[in-house]
């Protein structure tokens, strides 16, 4: 059983292939290797923390249902407007923020002032980076669109090297 972490799927979300400047065709192939690539690494005695911006539209919300997971726990985004029910339908729970093991967890990255000592993983930024080691930025684009196992953020060894 393993942890893991995930943000800014922006199921749905046409525009965010262009702007994210993600290497997919269409919605169709994006939703596809997002869903491949999770059920890759996730089994259905994992956890998954997502940490926001799932999608653009409630009928999206039902690809969840072909994500593995025995618990996914969803971190609300600045894009995530549904009613928290209709993410209760798909989430086992869902939270504005969160500590996990030490570490903050949130959609967009906390002030460095208010960490008091901990590392934030967060999304958000999408394929940017915060500098200072105390930021982990698990948005698909900066993880290869495939959830992190939170023993590699322990580890550093999920970071890329350029």
């Amino acid at each position: 059983m393993s942890n893991f972490f995930i943000s800014d799927t922006h199921f749905g979300h046409v525009k965010i292939i262009e702007y994210g400047q993600r290497p997919f065709k269409n919605l169709d192939e994006m939703h596809a290797t997002m869903i491949e690539r999770w059920n890759a690494v996730v089994t259905d005695q994992d956890t998954v923390y997502h940490l926001g911006d799932v999608c653009f539209g409630a009928q999206y919300l039902p690809l969840m249902d072909k994500l593995n997971g025995a618990k996914k726990i969803l971190i609300l985004g600045n894009h995530d407007n549904l009613p928290v029910e209709d993410y209760l339908l798909y989430f086992d729970e869902v939270h504005g923020m969160t500590k996990f093991a030490g570490f903050w967890v949130t959609h967009c990255p906390m002030h460095e002032s208010q960490l008091f000592g901990k590392k934030n993983i967060h999304g958000h930024v999408h394929q940017n980076s915060i500098g200072g080691g105390h930021y982990i930025n698990v948005s698909v684009e900066n993880i290869d669109y495939t959830p992190l196992r939170f023993a590699s953020i322990k580890t550093g060894d999920w970071r890329k090297t350029s």
